[in-house]
């Protein structure tokens, strides 16, 4: 029978930013292009999140993905739609998206999200408690359900039957989905933005909560 997440796996993988070794690179493997270097492909596909962000700037993650115009273009669609166009309510997904953030102990990610999180809801006081797993206080039922998903995903690729039981309850079968597809997206870009030593945006540089 498959198991939970243990409290011995949750000492590994939950553990407060003073017992965490950074792996947050500080400086780039991968250059982020400037503007003047990106191919037509590129500069429509950021022309595009420009537009759909209302902005003018690009992030670093992006002006990365440049210096590979056709990969950049195939994960954006899946990224799209886990960022745009999910099934799932805003906040509950954030939930997910910043604990697996945390988990695989992206500071990008989390710095991002954290703002996002915000603007979908989530209070600065919540945000910090996502570090703190499942069990903390303070969450409703579904709400531990969503952590304990994003816990189980992390650590063993799989979502326990119990869990996928309280999910079932109040998620259909596209919101079930979009669960699975949202933690794994978020694993995926946090590999990329760890290895690739991608930097936060000005500004965000000392970031305190991570």
């Amino acid at each position: 029978m498959i198991k939970t997440i243990s409290e011995k796996n949750r000492e590994i993988y939950n553990k407060k930013s003073g017992e965490r070794k950074s792996i947050y690179l500080s400086q780039p493997r991968i250059p982020p292009q400037d503007e003047s270097e990106w191919d037509e492909d590129a500069r429509k596909l950021i022309e595009g999140w420009r537009k759909l962000n209302k902005t003018t700037g690009v992030i670093n993650i992006l002006a990365t993905m440049a210096n590979y115009s056709k990969l950049y273009n195939r994960w954006r669609v899946f990224g799209n739609h886990v960022l745009y166009k999910s099934s799932l309510p805003l906040r509950e997904k954030e939930i997910l998206i910043l604990r697996t953030g945390w988990l695989c102990n992206s500071k990008y990610e989390w710095a991002q999200h954290t703002f996002i999180g915000k603007r979908a809801g989530l209070s600065e006081e919540e945000i910090l408690r996502i570090k703190e797993g499942p069990d903390s206080d303070g969450w409703s039922s579904f709400e531990s359900t969503l952590l304990r998903a994003a816990d189980e995903l992390y650590v063993d690729s799989f979502i326990s039957d119990s869990t996928w039981e309280e999910l079932a309850k109040k998620y259909n079968i596209q919101q079930l989905m979009d669960v699975v597809f949202t933690v794994g997206q978020y694993n995926l870009t946090a590999m990329a933005l760890n290895s690739l030593g991608i930097q936060l945006e000005k500004g965000m540089e000392d970031f305190p909560e991570f």
